[in-house]
């Protein structure tokens, strides 16, 4: 059953029963750096509906030819943008799309700047912004960085814990393995929770998800894999006694490779696993510019109308 979007209040639920949510990826390496498009792009992507943008997120890109070799999916040539600065610039341009990064890399950054950028974002969205983090996968990053690659989940599991009493109390104390604060505080903070939602399909990133998540940014298929990790997910936040209302499921979609049958099949695959909101991403899959990639959303949703619902 859908619902809507954790921490949107008392706003009235963005889909009909049993609908997911149609969103849009944000094409990070060919929306390009003029602002112009950034903004032409989110406001036509949400004149067709699209209830929520994606954006995903990498601080460094490394060089193919360092020694030892690279094989990484994306390199010092793949652009990506900041997503919570931009996010910040998006804000200002829409007036509706839930703004969620997929995946925050949250913990190579240091929790209470990161909390306050995300309590600035939700403030000036009017409580838009989801968050979306995980641990990574690039160790070139967190090495420039300065963060220890091998306790990176610990990290994330405690920032969460910190980045939640900064946004909700005044001045306290912290004491952790790797975060220690004495009576400070954030301000301003934001006026409601802001929702966090979990990438990762490893047992410790699942259980992750179940206790401290609103939601799972799933990167697979809706295969047999997707629903077991949904079926742990779900055990365990019965175990806890929170069950799975208002719990998001987070799926993306391709268009390239695809057609209307293939599309409409992949998102009733998702459907039926209890997925509530679909993004469709449109990069590597033709023209480049703005014109392009609206055009394909509305490509997408035509064929996939009585499955996944846009917002209007």
């Amino acid at each position: 059953m859908v619902a809507a979007r954790p921490g949107r209040g008392d706003r009235t639920p963005i889909c009909e029963p049993d609908l997911m949510e149609l969103g849009v990826v944000i094409p990070h390496h060919e929306i390009g750096s003029d602002p112009g498009a950034m903004r032409a792009f989110a406001q036509g992507a949400e004149e067709l509906g699209a209830g929520h943008l994606l954006l995903y997120d990498h601080v460094l890109g490394a060089g193919r030819d360092r020694p030892g070799g690279f094989k990484g999916p994306y390199d010092s040539d793949t652009q990506f943008h900041e997503p919570l600065v931009t996010f910040g610039f998006l804000a200002a341009c829409t007036q509706r799309a839930q703004l969620v990064t997929s995946i925050l890399i949250a913990p190579q950054r240091q929790a209470a700047l990161m909390a306050k950028q995300a309590a600035e974002v939700a403030i000036l969205s009017e409580n838009r912004l989801t968050l979306g983090l995980g641990i990574g996968w690039n160790k070139v990053e967190y090495d420039a960085l300065g963060v220890d690659f091998a306790r990176k989940g610990a990290r994330l599991t405690e920032q969460v814990e910190f980045m939640k009493r900064l946004w909700s109390e005044d001045v306290f104390s912290f004491d952790g393995e790797f975060h220690q604060m004495e009576l400070a505080s954030i301000a301003p903070r934001p006026t409601a929770p802001i929702p966090l939602m979990f990438g990762g399909s490893a047992p410790g990133a699942l259980d992750r998800c179940a206790r401290l998540g609103d939601g799972w940014i799933p990167l697979g298929s809706p295969n047999e894999k997707s629903a077991a990790c949904l079926e742990q997910i779900r055990a365990v936040r019965a175990e806890i006694g929170r069950g799975m209302d208002g719990f998001a499921v987070q799926a993306q979609a391709q268009f390239a490779g695809g057609d209307p049958d293939r599309w409409r099949g992949h998102a009733e695959k998702w459907a039926a696993l209890g997925c509530t909101h679909l993004a469709i991403a449109t990069h590597n899959a033709g023209d480049t510019d703005v014109d392009g990639h609206l055009a394909r959303i509305a490509e997408y949703r035509e064929a996939v109308a009585g499955v996944v619902q846009p917002v209007v």
